[in-house]
């Protein structure tokens, strides 16, 4: 089956935020200011692309969705840094209600609209398991008899909070059910649903929803400008890494600690 992913790259929508700004144009002061960029990419290179290029299962395809006045220089970046991952296709787009677009987005990635696909979102500062899309397909074919259904979700999860700088990576492990890395959907052939039509977290509201809970599968960052974490919220604890988990940060999600300690340093 088709395997189509989406990832927004500070995209000016409108809608899709937590933080709320008074205009678009306030939205893209945020979202363009230079500190702001230089964290997104940092994160970028060293979380979001290297799992992707670990991929066991290399039958994927991604598109990163950027505002159509993002400044050349970062679009030359954004560019040159994804160029050695074949897969993702980086598309700019003017201003427009956020969830219209995507779902227009994946649709018209559809290569045949009358097979089911598989669907799956990629935030630019998180990290999935090198082996997500391979479980993902594996998952998805074990069970027949929910195929029948319009949409199915499946949800690896269980995962780790991490927060990068010059010192490598503190973490801890968490369960969070129907968060956004590691969480996919099948869409059965003929259908236009897609995983941008539903909330990440009420996914299981409106479809049969299979999870999975043994392995760690998904990294997310906090870091100066998640979205979710703006107002105020519950800090998380987190403790550093022993030299024998940031062997097995690299061989799980395929980040680097040294590059983590060169990047934020």
């Amino acid at each position: 089956m088709q395997m189509i992913g989406l990832c927004r790259f500070s995209y000016p929508a409108l809608g899709g935020f937590q933080v709320e700004h008074e205009t678009v144009e306030d939205r893209i002061a945020f979202l363009y200011a230079e500190d702001r960029l230089e964290e997104r990419f940092q994160l970028m290179e060293t979380v979001a692309l290297p799992c992707l290029r670990e991929q066991t299962d290399q039958n994927f395809e991604m598109i990163v969705v950027i505002g159509d006045t993002l400044p050349k220089h970062h679009v030359d970046r954004l560019h040159d840094i994804t160029a050695d991952i074949p897969q993702i296709s980086i598309v700019a787009h003017e201003p427009k209600p956020h969830r219209p677009l995507m779902k227009e987005l994946i649709n018209g990635a559809r290569k045949d609209p009358k097979a089911p696909c598989l669907q799956f979102r990629h935030d630019d500062d998180d990290a999935i398991s090198v082996d997500f899309f391979e479980k993902f397909r594996a998952a998805v074919n074990a069970v027949p008899g929910l195929l029948d259904n319009r949409a199915v979700a499946f949800d690896w999860n269980r995962g780790i909070i991490a927060e990068m700088s010059g010192d490598g990576i503190a973490a801890t492990d968490t369960v969070r059910n129907l968060y956004v890395a590691s969480l996919g959907m099948y869409v059965r052939g003929g259908c236009p649903l897609t995983i941008m039509n539903f909330r990440h977290g009420i996914m299981n509201q409106f479809m049969p929803t299979v999870s999975f809970t043994d392995t760690p599968m998904w990294v997310r960052t906090h870091n100066g400008y998640n979205d979710s974490r703006q107002k105020k919220v519950k800090p998380v604890p987190v403790e550093p890494l022993t030299v024998e988990q940031e062997a097995e940060f690299k061989a799980r999600f395929a980040i680097d600690v040294d590059q983590v300690r060169a990047t934020f340093s």
